[in-house]
């Protein structure tokens, strides 16, 4: 268990609130050794001359107290003597011991003392002296059953409070900006390039937003050269493809594996063109919309299932609507498919599920083909990496690199692994909700 946060925001509010304790415990310390103890250490003098008062007139052979000067010294002052049967009689049996004014009436008075204090209606020093010990003195206290401590309670949990409170805004504002900053690199992280972001705060985070600033503003730019290059390249190579394809058109009929195989190369040029061109567009301009996700599945099944394959769904069919860009989504599920039929020979599995301790659908399909070396799996969902060497067939390398690429837009997670009794299983997640201020 951690006990400091990991966070600036919360070891900010930590600190503040571990000063603020020391702060109390300095101030209680304070207030204890330079105001209560000097005061009670007052009262015992104070109360320890009041008795010496008392026992001038004791007759020292007896240690007997004149009865006159006894009554008249208590209709002044108030304090009373008793003895000890008497003394239990008028609420000494409800005194507590203390042992520090104990000690401290010892010494004033010049032998052994004992104190007692009574606290049921007005506060009372019950003191034995050493000058008369089967005598005990009670010396009423009426000022300190007036004295509240109320404010001072109020006046430390105020402050404590509104230095919490304060630490925490303090940290707040300060965390802001930051917060600004990681959705942003989010949203870079997944190919988008957000707004300026404002530059406030302190100096230092105004210094690293502007530095931000100008890297997404480059980081933008060089997206649009992309796409404007891209582009061309795809427009300047369909063009002399098309004049291809038109020229073999024109190969006498004996010479038709020639015209079929340009044709094919013809094709696989193309669709290799429409990979590139979907792996940068990756459908950026479409919108999130809530959508069913196991009908765009039973969508692409219907439609694969022409190639005479066969394709088991095991749908559940109590999935929630989830955040989807539809026609990203079904490509992930069109290439998802095409793999598992193109690397196999078998049936094809799809199934879908809920996952909701960890508040997340998934779709997973599995072939019966050879799968994939582990060492070999986090590779190809890089761009480029062919599965010829584990799966026995080439290609441009950006099928699982644009599901990749389309799962990370929407806040999910791709994972794949090979099945114990044969072929490869291919799960992709996406989240009950989007995460707010990612810009999807």
């Amino acid at each position: 268990m951690r006990l400091i946060p990991r966070s600036a925001f919360g070891q900010t509010v930590f600190l503040i609130g571990i000063l603020l304790l020391i702060n109390q415990l300095v101030s209680y310390l304070s207030v204890v050794y330079y105001v209560i103890k000097p005061s009670y250490q007052q009262i015992n003098h104070l109360i320890a001359k009041q008795i010496k008062v008392v026992f001038i007139d004791v007759d020292h052979r007896d240690h007997l107290l004149s009865e006159e000067l006894t009554r008249r010294f208590q209709q002044a002052t108030g304090i009373e003597v008793y003895t000890d049967a008497t003394a239990l009689q008028h609420g000494l049996n409800e005194a507590s011991y203390y042992q520090y004014f104990s000690e401290e009436m010892s010494h004033e008075l010049g032998g052994p003392a004992e104190v007692r204090i009574a606290q049921q209606n007005n506060y009372a020093f019950w003191v034995k002296p050493p000058q008369a010990p089967q005598y005990w003195v009670k010396v009423p206290l009426t000022g300190l059953d007036e004295t509240d401590f109320s404010p001072l309670k109020i006046y430390v949990l105020v402050i404590g409070f509104l230095s919490v409170a304060g630490g925490w805004l303090f940290a707040r504002q300060l965390n802001r900006p930051l917060q600004a900053l990681q959705q942003a690199a989010l949203k870079v992280g997944r190919g988008e390039i957000p707004e300026p972001i404002p530059e406030q705060g302190s100096t230092e985070i105004v210094a690293v937003t502007r530095a931000f600033n100008h890297m997404a503003k480059g980081i933008g730019q060089l997206e649009q050269d992309r796409n404007l290059l891209m582009a061309g390249v795809s427009h300047d190579l369909r063009t002399p493809l098309t004049r291809i394809r038109l020229a073999s058109e024109m190969v006498s009929e004996q010479d038709n594996w020639i015209r079929d195989g340009i044709a094919s190369d013809i094709d696989d040029m193309n669709a290799i063109i429409d990979q590139f061109i979907d792996y940068i567009r990756h459908h950026k301009e479409e919108n999130l919309q809530n959508d069913d996700l196991n009908a765009l599945v039973s969508e692409q099944i219907s439609a694969d299932r022409l190639q005479k394959r066969e394709i088991n769904a095991h749908l559940d069919h109590h999935l929630p609507l989830v955040p989807l860009r539809r026609i990203a989504v079904k490509r992930v599920l069109t290439n998802l498919i095409e793999n598992a039929l193109k690397y196999s020979d078998g049936a094809i599995e799809v199934s879908t599920g809920l996952e909701r301790a960890s508040k997340r659908v998934f779709v997973q399909v599995r072939d019966h083909g050879p799968g994939i070396p582990e060492p070999e799996m986090a590779r190809m969902l890089e761009p480029f990496a062919q599965g010829d060497i584990a799966r026995g067939s080439g290609g441009s390398g950006l099928g699982l690199a644009i599901i990749k690429k389309i799962v990370d837009m929407h806040q999910g997670q791709i994972s794949m692994h090979n099945h114990a009794y044969g072929g490869l299983v291919v799960t992709v997640y996406f989240p009950l909700k989007q995460e707010k201020g990612t810009g999807v």
